[in-house]
């Protein structure tokens, strides 16, 4: 049979397509300036990406034999590969619930969106900031309000110790510093 009447199957495991990243039943949440960071690439995806690789797949197409050319073949690949981020995103962006850290007001205990620094049972010192999966970038400090770390955290004072549940064991850490709005960033 003919290619041109098959219909074509993905056969690579798509991280997009994976379940929720959160605990059922939880909300979505997110600052502002991560809910305007997926805004911004859905936007980007949607209205300058996609149409640039539609004409490209449409020029391609128009070119004659499409099993051989490797234009259209990429094209397409790389078609279904925006959509499918399209879909992640819209979803996303429709179950996103924007929590602005800066209207926090009760500075004494964690919460997200929080700025913490804490010492580990190693002595080391670290600070996180407790951000939407969406916005998890532990190599910059900013970590999901679900990780394991943020969950002992939440409601956590300076000076309280917590315990902190990972695969080699429980651990404690110890609060230094609580503040709100001056987390760090991704560029």
């Amino acid at each position: 049979m003919s290619k041109a009447f098959t219909k074509e199957t993905e056969t690579e495991e798509d991280p997009d397509d994976a379940p929720d990243q959160l605990p059922t039943g939880t909300k979505n949440y997110i600052r502002p300036r991560g809910f305007a960071r997926l805004e911004e690439e859905l936007h980007q995806l949607s209205r300058v990406e996609r149409p640039k690789v539609v004409e490209i797949v449409s020029w391609a197409a128009g070119n004659g034999d499409r099993s051989e050319n490797g234009d259209y073949i990429y094209g397409k690949k790389r078609l279904r590969e925006i959509d499918r981020r399209i879909r992640y995103l819209i979803k996303r962006h429709e179950s996103a619930h924007v929590v602005d850290p800066a209207l926090q007001k009760n500075h004494a205990q964690v919460f997200f969106g929080a700025t913490v620094t804490y010492i580990d049972h190693h002595d080391a010192e670290r600070t996180i900031t407790i951000v939407g999966v969406d916005e998890a970038d532990t190599d910059n400090g900013l970590v999901s309000w679900v990780s394991p770390v943020a969950r002992a955290l939440l409601k956590a004072r300076v000076g309280d110790t917590v315990k902190v549940h990972t695969p080699s064991g429980d651990e404690e850490i110890e609060v230094l510093a609580i503040r709100y709005g001056a987390g760090p960033e991704t560029t």
